[in-house]
């Protein structure tokens, strides 16, 4: 035999050899019970502060929240609002209203103040007219009684005939001084009445004026504060047809038509169920979680606990408590009515080995995690010691041990 036979059967021996030795390798492992750790997710045993935690879940909620209402002017009409969710700084203009129709009314009722004013004018000058001509008329009888009581003073050089006369005339003019006296009562009553009337008319319609003036600084509507302004739904045209007000919508007084929450009020309101409500209290250190921020853990603490029990709608019912945790310095991307929850810490544990929950399983009645050693996996008894959502704190591995995430014994465990 040639060399080059001699090479080819050596070459299809070594072959074989190692295709036995494969095989063999394969079989002992599904004898074990065991794969190769390249071939399961697995995780590492981490050394660190554990936190015991319990997960509840909520939403973002203002604290603080001004309603906007319409002003009491008639016949409202919007011209031009912000936009839906956009940040006002407080004193920007939110709502305003179409002013034409009290621009008008405000010409009308300037012009009827003028006029009640010349009115009124005209009077008070008419007014000092005639009391002038009553007192000169007043002066004149008081002359005349005084002439005529001269004339009957007693005096010899009268005669009887003339005395009488005389007293006749006093009689006349006295009495002609009573009639003037009255008539200038009368005059003076007639003309403190018709000057308070036009009084009355040139001050309502200055009141018209001033309320017209209010009405013109009503037709734009401020914010109060900083924050984002949320429209409500119009009901005008019926609850099924409802939308939030827009540009050209009629409003009437006192209709509730916009709400701005107070950002930096936000808190997480969450649910947390009756059987842990003995492990929470006001204070404990809390970390916020946003659904449409996931890379946002806002450390807080617990500010406040509904004092009684909620009733669930669910069947079977159940009950809940609410916890308020306050955000301190909210983030500027957040806005109420997000979805999220927070970790209520009720525990933590220094330098504690921790694995991920999926890791612990059972083998006869006890707990267990398959640690990875020289390319197998071997069962590892364990102790719990604390257990949160994610994480499972243990005693009997040490950290940095590579632990698989599926059961190695099963036959779908790849899957």
């Amino acid at each position: 035999m040639n060399a080059f036979g001699k090479s080819l059967r050596a070459l299809i021996w070594l072959t074989c050899v190692a295709a036995l030795s494969a095989a063999g390798w394969v079989g002992v492992n599904k004898f074990r019970g065991t794969q190769t750790t390249g071939e399961l997710p697995v995780a590492q045993a981490r050394e660190g502060e554990f936190l015991a935690i319990i997960r509840c879940r909520g939403e973002l909620r203002a604290a603080r929240s001004v309603q906007i209402y319409a002003p009491a002017v008639p016949n409202l009409r919007i011209a031009w609002m912000a936009g839906s969710g956009e940040v006002v700084e407080k004193g920007a203009t939110v709502i305003r209203f179409d002013s034409s129709t009290v621009e008008q009314q405000l010409v009308q009722k300037e012009a009827q103040l003028a006029q009640a004013q010349a009115s009124l004018d005209q009077e008070v000058a008419q007014v000092r007219i005639d009391s002038d001509k009553d007192q000169s008329d007043l002066t004149d009888s008081r002359y005349n009684v005084d002439k005529s009581r001269l004339g009957t003073a007693a005096n010899e050089f009268v005669g009887r005939l003339q005395a009488e006369e005389a007293r006749i005339d006093l009689g006349v003019a006295e009495q002609k001084l009573k009639v003037q006296e009255a008539n200038m009562a009368l005059h003076t009553a007639s003309n403190a009445s018709r000057m308070a009337s036009l009084t009355r008319q040139r001050d309502q319609a200055k009141a018209d004026v001033e309320v017209t003036k209010t009405r013109m600084g009503q037709m734009e509507i401020h914010a109060p504060l900083s924050g984002v302004v949320v429209f409500v739904s119009n009901y005008n045209q019926g609850p099924l047809n409802a939308k939030p007000f827009k540009v050209g919508d009629n409003v009437y007084s006192g209709m509730n038509l916009a709400e701005i929450p107070d950002m930096s009020s936000l808190a997480m309101d969450a649910k947390v169920e009756e059987t842990d409500r003995g492990r929470i209290g006001v204070g404990k250190d809390v970390r916020v979680r946003v659904d449409a921020l996931p890379e946002l853990q806002i450390p807080t603490k617990i500010t406040q606990i509904s004092p009684l029990a909620e009733l669930s709608t669910d069947y079977p019912p159940t009950r809940s408590f609410r916890a308020y945790a306050a955000l301190q310095s909210p983030d500027p991307r957040l806005r109420p009515g997000m979805n999220g929850g927070m970790d209520i810490v009720i525990n933590r544990i220094p330098k504690a080995i921790s694995v991920p929950a999926k890791a612990v399983f059972t083998r006869d009645g006890k707990p267990v995690v398959f640690v990875a050693e020289r390319g197998s996996y071997h069962p590892v008894v364990v102790q719990l010691l604390a257990r949160n959502p994610d994480e499972v704190a243990v005693s009997g591995i040490p950290a940095g041990s590579t632990v698989a995430l599926t059961d190695p014994e099963k036959k779908d465990a790849k899957k």
